[in-house]
């Protein structure tokens, strides 16, 4: 028979641990390191003065090792296959999405007070500090999975934790074909823009795919070429032999170390890249990257957050403008940098199914740049646009190599219509494009 000491017992009436208890063993075990054993929480129970049962014990022990290693009880959450996000808004609403949409997850994580345990924790782990004097932290953990937390008063009266999940593979332009993500009209567009170095921006939403059709691209690069890849938060997966990533560094505790994007991608072009990737265009970084891509480096390309292809000229504007640019000088540079556009929505490809929605190259008229469409999903290719486009890729050679398809080492004098119908428009024949050209 298990004997209570009045007051001490652990459960609730409701038979849920006392968070208190929780608080103040969990507290305990933090004072004596090592490995959370049944024993070892026996032992910071004694020392509390409480006394439970065998089965609170239990649950006591399986609480803590969750509170204490990885995630917590959302560590099964995010080692589930196919989930890529997963967010709490308080201790009982706990939501993810497994690939089909945002779906409410029935798991409690305790009391408020264990949200917050847990979020200082997640940042500790990433070398943050989460506390009243710093509310709100973002930070990648060991395993890859990136966490944002936010603390009260900020979020209310709870904590709130964003979780992105990295993919465990990365995908081939033949997985995005097979889905949809990448429709059989722009195939050929897609391997040439790769395989004659262009320079190419992926905008669009947040969750749109970008950084998926980016790393998929890069993963059909030339084999003898080193990548170069510089993101704020490592994300990319890139399947290819000679890939270097660099991750900014935010400052520590003490608030000392940080090293932004614009340091890492001034000291990328000292690494002699044949590509620079800069991840996510998202600050004063746009400014060298710009500078780069107009000194010689080809193939490179970078995403940026947008609505359209044609507000990513005015995206930019406004990126510059956080780097001292003058209006004139982004439209100026974006000119000559970048070839091409492709524009993602999530339901780009259908409801629900990501894709790209648009392609587009940028024209400068009037010293201001603006997007001429090349392709949208729903009127197909546009004349003048894949004319602009031929003209550019015209400029660059394609060297055929292993990870370029035979087919892929020309761009073809009619690019495939984006599917039957009248509403469609067909390619003109660059042949027909030449003859215009030359009147």
């Amino acid at each position: 028979m298990t004997v209570r000491a009045e007051g001490s017992s652990g459960l609730g009436e409701a038979g849920w641990l006392d968070p208190a208890l929780v608080a103040e063993i969990r507290d305990d075990l933090l004072d004596h390191p090592g490995p959370v054993t049944d024993s070892a929480v026996a032992a910071a129970v004694r020392r509390s003065g409480r006394v439970l049962g065998s089965a609170a014990m239990l649950e006591l022990v399986a609480r803590l090792s969750a509170q204490l290693a990885g995630a917590g009880p959302l560590q099964p959450l995010l080692d589930r296959p196919g989930v890529t996000d997963v967010f709490v808004n308080g201790p009982r609403d706990v939501w993810a999405d497994f690939g089909a949409g945002l779906e409410q997850v029935p798991l409690s994580l305790g009391a408020e007070s264990d949200v917050r345990a847990l979020a200082v924790r997640l940042a500790a782990s990433g070398g943050r500090r989460l506390d009243d004097s710093s509310p709100l932290v973002d930070v990648r953990m060991p395993d890859g999975v990136r966490v944002n937390a936010v603390i009260p008063p900020l979020s209310g009266d709870v904590t709130v934790l964003s979780f992105r999940i990295p993919r465990p593979r990365a995908f081939t332009l033949p997985d995005l074909i097979g889905d949809g993500f990448v429709p059989a009209a722009l195939v050929t567009l897609v391997e040439e823009t790769v395989a004659r170095r262009a320079n190419f921006l992926i905008s669009g939403g947040t969750g749109s795919g970008k950084t998926v059709l980016l790393g998929a691209m890069l993963s059909a690069a030339d084999q003898a070429h080193r990548l170069l890849l510089v993101e704020d938060s490592r994300e990319l997966v890139v399947v290819h032999p000679h890939v270097v990533q660099l991750s900014a560094r935010q400052a520590n505790v003490e608030g000392i170390g940080d090293v932004p994007m614009t340091a890492l991608v001034r000291n990328a072009l000292r690494m002699r890249p044949d590509r620079l990737v800069v991840g996510e265009v998202r600050g004063e970084e746009v400014r060298d990257m710009l500078t780069a891509l107009n000194t010689g480096h080809e193939g490179g390309c970078a995403t940026v957050h947008a609505n359209t292809s044609a507000a990513v000229p005015s995206r930019l504007e406004a990126l510059g403008a956080l780097a001292g640019m003058s209006a004139a000088a982004v439209h100026a540079q974006t000119s000559t940098a970048i070839d091409l556009l492709l524009h993602l929505r999530r339901d780009g490809a259908g409801p629900g199914k990501r894709g790209i929605a648009e392609v587009a190259v940028p024209v400068l008229v009037e010293d201001r740049v603006h997007t001429r469409l090349v392709w949208d999903r729903a009127t197909g290719f546009q004349r003048e646009g894949v004319a602009q486009l031929q003209r550019t890729f015209s400029t660059r050679s394609a060297a055929p190599s292993e990870s370029t398809p035979a087919h892929a080492s020309r761009m073809p004098a009619s690019p495939p219509s984006a599917g039957p119908g009248p509403s469609r428009r067909e390619a003109p024949r660059l042949a027909v494009i030449e003859q215009e050209d030359g009147r």
